[in-house]
């Protein structure tokens, strides 16, 4: 998921890894996706502070309910 526009200097945010999509089933992945590429633009657009962390943790409640809602009985 890295960008290769990305500083290298700059350290990738922690929370950026629980947006890996690459190991689950096709169905999965196909949910998963779009919330890790919106996750990269964040990254890239967005200045790096706590309001940025913010905006990630809540991309990622929201991307982990979309998963769930798929595999829910």
């Amino acid at each position: 998921m890295a960008n290769a526009e990305r500083d290298p200097q700059q350290p990738v945010d922690h929370i950026m890894q629980f947006f890996a999509y690459g190991h689950l089933p096709a169905h999965l992945a196909d949910v998963s996706m779009p919330f890790a590429v919106l996750a990269e633009t964040i990254v890239d657009a967005v200045p790096r502070n706590p309001e940025r962390t913010v905006a990630l943790r809540k991309l990622l409640e929201a991307k982990d309910a979309a998963v769930r809602a798929v595999i829910a009985r």
